[in-house]
């Protein structure tokens, strides 16, 4: 797992867990964000036609720090990169009403910022996974990016 690097606005080293999505510049908290956000500069109008015009063409959005693959790098092994869900199906996510309702819950949103702060992130999954409101998360998750087979049903 990577150790986080400096923060590019309080400059503290191993703080910044977080990335600006339009620059991806790392901060390591709220102020930190905010400081940021006065700063940086948000994508041109043109550059977003640009961007739609390419994925309309399909040929895709154009390489930069929102669409670059980061840290998953570190994370995923080339034995596991058949578990790697493509960024159509992760834009999925966004979308739903349900998981959307399930983030509104704070003891799930807790457990999630659990997660994401934690050293060892496998053993505390598998410990969340006994908690009923984790376990109905992630089926929502991959109810979303992996719609089960319609089985027994009979042909019309």
């Amino acid at each position: 797992m990577r150790v986080p690097g400096p923060c590019a606005e309080c400059g503290e080293r191993g703080a910044a867990r977080y990335r600006c999505p339009r620059c991806g510049s790392a901060y390591c908290s709220v102020p930190c964000c905010r400081t940021h956000r006065e700063r940086c500069a948000p994508e041109a109008p043109r550059e977003r036609e640009r961007e739609r015009e390419r994925e309309a063409a399909g040929k895709g959005p154009s390489p930069g720090p929102a669409h670059s693959p980061g840290p998953l790098e570190d994370i995923l092994g080339e034995e596991d990169e058949q578990d790697r869900v493509p960024l159509q199906k992760l834009k999925l996510l966004g979308e739903s009403a349900e998981l959307r309702d399930l983030l509104l819950n704070p003891h799930l949103r807790q457990l999630l910022l659990a997660i994401d702060r934690a050293p060892d992130r496998n053993s505390l999954i598998r410990r969340f996974m006994q908690e009923p409101l984790f376990v109905e998360f992630a089926d929502c998750c991959l109810r979303i990016v992996e719609p089960p087979e319609k089985e027994n049903v009979l042909p019309e």
